[in-house]
């Protein structure tokens, strides 16, 4: 058995396969501090990933085992009160059900031109703290990650000799299955440092949206960019200036914080997440975990588990 992709949909996958008592092997064409899984700013919440009904259970889901994680430190995984933002009265989200703690916002937990917003303490995950963790989990379990310059470029061969294969690379599926209903979402993203900041900020829709303030321990991740169809993973002055100009605006403690970095990540968009098995006419299998939108770490451990059902479903033995 092979995992494909070593972002989080991958390596949260090759764990609990691991778990259920499979020996999957992982091939991946960056290795995992090279993804845009590294990129992401990576609070729980569901963002650009569909259909509801289907993002909501895994949501949930991966919520139970990020709780869970937020008691040892060395996960990378704690709690943080997020608040939602609007400039309009707004009906409570879905995933309030999903949350411990759920409630609106106070006056003064909303920053001047928002009258209405919802505040949940939900996981934060750190990526340069939570990646390695991943890594260091799945290697104990015996497992390898094995890097292909260049990528798998034949996924039909490969599940051939392979027979199950687990599909995780994101936006690489667009050129590998082929699926040309993959598209990037590039986000480009500023690191500064944190005066002081723990509660997460995060205006998806309003007068300063995208804009999003993720405090973590040594520093805060400023947001952010949408951009369906944009492939440049350079990072824009420009932009890095409006994501600050933003933020600021947001949270005025940020005026002296000193910019350390601009990043770009490309988000795998797609109408719908595809998880589902695919019996290739060449043989083998093709289990596909891929097109999670802005929702990798959000959906990552209820995503795995329906991997797991999946090949058990399709007669694959623990070897």
């Amino acid at each position: 058995m092979i995992v494909l992709g070593s972002g989080v949909i991958g390596l949260t996958t090759a764990i609990r396969l691991q778990e259920a008592g499979f020996a999957p092997r992982l091939l991946t064409r960056d290795r995992p501090e090279a993804t845009t899984s590294a990129v992401a700013a990576a609070v729980w919440y569901p963002y650009r990933a569909y259909p509801a009904h289907r993002v909501l259970p895994w949501s949930r889901r991966t919520l139970e085992v990020c709780y869970d994680l937020a008691a040892d430190p060395a996960s990378g995984v704690s709690l943080i009160p997020f608040v939602d933002l609007f400039d309009r009265p707004t009906p409570p989200p879905a995933w309030r059900t999903a949350v411990r703690a759920f409630r609106r916002a106070r006056p003064d937990e909303r920053p001047a031109g928002y009258v209405d917003g919802f505040v949940a303490e939900v996981p934060l995950i750190e990526t340069p703290v939570h990646l390695p963790y991943l890594v260091d989990r799945f290697e104990a379990g015996g497992g390898t990650i094995e890097v292909v310059p260049g990528g798998v470029t034949d996924l039909a061969a490969l599940a051939a000799s392979a027979g199950l294969v687990v599909h995780c690379t994101g936006l690489g599926a667009r050129r590998l299955v082929p699926d040309p209903s993959v598209y990037p979402i590039r986000g480009q993203v500023v690191r500064v440092t944190n005066p002081g900041l723990t509660h997460a900020l995060a205006d998806d829709t309003g007068p300063l949206a995208i804009s999003y303030v993720i405090p973590r321990r040594g520093d805060v991740i400023l947001g952010g960019t949408a951009q369906d169809g944009v492939w440049d993973r350079t990072p824009d002055p420009e932009t890095t200036r409006e994501i600050l100009r933003k933020a600021r605006l947001l949270e005025p403690r940020l005026a002296d914080a000193a910019v350390l970095e601009a990043r770009v990540g490309l988000r795998p968009g797609r109408p719908t997440v595809r998880l589902e098995a695919e019996r290739l006419p060449g043989g083998g299998t093709v289990i596909h975990n891929y097109g999670h939108g802005g929702a990798g770490f959000t959906l990552a451990w209820g995503c795995a588990d329906e991997v797991v059902a999946l090949v058990r479903a399709h007669h694959a033995r623990p070897a």
